[in-house]
Parts: structure tokens; C-alpha cells; sequence
């Protein structure tokens, strides 16, 4: 039987996980183009969902923050400044309901 290969180092943000710390791994293997950016900017996306899922009380990270988390994560070598990925996480955030402090009656 073969044995399955398991990524068992460390997680470096935890309220992240270890698949978004692999797919910028795997980002970062990619040669400038569209794809890493196309990538780059999915990855963003999943981040800011992940973060909401994280923390249900608090008020959402900007994408500054978002950009900050990607460049430690990747070591300096995926860059997030270009103009789709602005665009698209602050048209995602905008639609996100904040959330409510009532607590449901059963």
C-alpha cells in the first residue's frame, strides 16, 4: 500500500490554515502572470472569508491587512499591488452584513 505525502509543518496563522498557507506555496512556485495574479487575488478572497468565519464578533480587516498577512506568508514574494485586487475585495466586503449582538430566542 502506498503511503500519502502530508504537509506536517507548522501553520504559521492559524486562523488562516494550512490550505491557504499551501495554495500561496503553490503561487509562489508560479512564474509572473496572470495566473499568479488570478491566484493572488482568489487567495485574498478566501483570507477574508476565513477571517469573518474566525472572528463572528469583530469588524472585518481591511485589505491592507489582507496584504500585509500575504507577503509574510509568502515570504516577500507574491506582490498585491495591483489594481484587481483592491477592487475586488473591497466590492466583496461591501456586501458583507455586520453582524448582529441579539441572541436568537428558541
Amino acid at each position: 500500500m502506498e503511503t500519502l505525502n502530508r504537509n506536517t509543518a507548522p501553520i504559521r496563522m492559524r486562523n488562516y490554515g494550512r490550505i491557504i498557507q499551501d495554495m500561496i506555496a503553490y503561487t509562489c512556485s508560479l512564474p509572473e502572470g496572470d495566473k499568479r495574479r488570478a491566484l493572488t487575488v482568489y487567495i485574498g478572497q478566501c483570507m477574508r472569508q476565513k477571517n469573518i468565519a474566525w472572528n463572528k464578533d469583530s469588524e472585518t480587516i481591511g485589505s491592507a491587512r489582507i496584504k500585509d498577512d500575504i507577503r509574510i506568508l509568502s515570504h516577500g514574494q507574491l506582490n498585491c499591488d495591483f489594481e484587481e485586487f483592491e477592487q475586488t475585495l473591497m466590492k466583496r466586503t461591501a456586501n458583507i452584513p455586520k453582524p448582529s449582538n441579539k441572541s436568537k430566542k428558541h
